[in-house]
């Protein structure tokens, strides 16, 4: 199988035979792909989108065909664009190389929820000089050992591990890790494997996006900090869909309000000025939280229920009525006993049939993780006996 090597060959033509020359010299196969837009209709945005999108359908046609052994693109903002594009319709293992001029900023746009590696190109891709001649170099052979030395099949790998444990995916931020660390170990002991996804957006999205594939047989969805990143305008926003998966493909979930007492921003100084007034904490030097106000959390508290009164599979929804956060209880920077009263009666206002079990503990208990565990394994093995 060969790697498919997208450029816009217009503009690129020289650096994308140097990659093509550099892969045939480590054994591998090459097939190139021509995404120039010059010539397309409408203008230079319309021209990309269109790019994009024949890139995509080119590459996941080959794919369902078995023709794809791994995808390298080069480009600046428009060949990372429609390179990207092309990899993201691809499953999590298949190697996927973006050489881009954006690779030392954000990425989150192009690298989504996937396996995306992207390579900072330092000098603008135009030409081949002894820095871009560097750089490609790299990139050929990173790509000829990922697919050297890949699995043969990476999502069936995923798919079906060796060990045959069933997956339970969780959700967890660093002042939740005591919990999820507890749970992970009951669960790790009880014969599931466990997947711990960062609650930083694009965490949840990657989670969300495994769930729909069928690779998950429940939901520990301890963290869902997310939701307020989405409400109020955070940075870590994993998107209007998060917490929607699980219900849609009816899998069990039991879901509770880690870190909802935060708001995620960069650096001190950084949020917008109509925030000037709210109570921050610094977490680090890039991160700084701002605590969510009791209006905030009564709308968190419906979106909740309303996002899980869709479920078609089990779901319960567990409070910890001492604290959501290692820093929201007695003597911590975020205690607010109006917030979280807030919060949990507006899921108790608007639960409706969905389950609610109160426990008198802070999230960090390790009570609290074993409760919720303990729930999450009734209804797994609930739905295993009636499969």
């Amino acid at each position: 199988m060969p790697v498919y090597l997208l450029a816009t060959l217009d503009t690129k033509s020289s650096e994308a035979e140097f990659v093509r020359s550099r892969l045939n010299e480590l054994g591998v196969t090459v097939e190139v792909i021509d995404a120039s837009c010059a010539n397309r209709a409408g203008d230079r945005g319309q021209a990309v989108n269109a790019a994009a999108a024949d890139a995509a359908m080119i590459i996941a046609e080959a794919f369902a065909a078995g023709k794809v052994e791994g995808v390298l693109a080069i480009g600046g903002s428009a060949g990372t664009t429609i390179g990207t594009a092309a990899m993201r319709t691809l499953p999590i293992g298949v190697p996927k190389l973006m050489v881009s001029t954006l690779a030392s900023g954000q990425v989150r746009p192009w690298v989504a929820d996937k396996d995306i590696l992207m390579l900072n190109s330092v000098v603008d891709i135009a030409g081949i000089n002894r820095i871009s001649r560097a750089i490609l170099s790299q990139a050929a052979a990173a790509m000829a050992g990922m697919v050297q030395h890949a699995d043969s099949n990476p999502k069936s790998k995923i798919q079906s591990p060796k060990s045959d444990r069933p997956l339970v995916a969780a959700t967890m931020f660093g002042v939740t890790t005591a919990c999820v660390q507890r749970a992970r170990k009951i669960l790790e002991d009880a014969g599931y494997e466990v997947l711990i996804f960062h609650a930083t957006g694009n965490g949840g999205q990657a989670m969300e996006s495994l769930i729909r594939e069928g690779l998950i047989a429940g939901v520990l969805d301890i963290t869902t900090t997310e939701l307020a990143d989405e409400l109020v305008g955070g940075i870590l926003s994993a998107g209007p869909d998060r917490l929607t998966a699980a219900g849609q493909m009816g899998i069990p979930q039991v879901v509770s309000v880690g870190a909802l007492d935060m708001v995620n921003f960069g650096p001190e100084g950084t949020a917008p000025a109509m925030f000037a007034n709210r109570k921050f904490h610094v977490h680090n030097a890039s991160v700084t939280l701002m605590r969510t106000t009791p209006d905030e959390n009564t709308r968190l508290g419906a979106e909740i229920c309303r996002k899980l009164s869709a479920s078609t599979g089990p779901v319960a929804i567990v409070l910890p009525l001492r604290g959501v956060s290692a820093i929201d209880k007695t003597g911590q920077p975020f205690d607010d006993p109006a917030a979280r009263s807030a919060l949990f009666n507006a899921i108790r206002e608007n639960r409706e049939t969905l389950e609610l079990i109160e426990l008198d503990q802070h999230i960090n208990d390790a009570a609290f993780a074993e409760a919720a565990v303990k729930r999450l394994l009734q209804m797994l093995s609930a739905t295993a006996c009636e499969r």
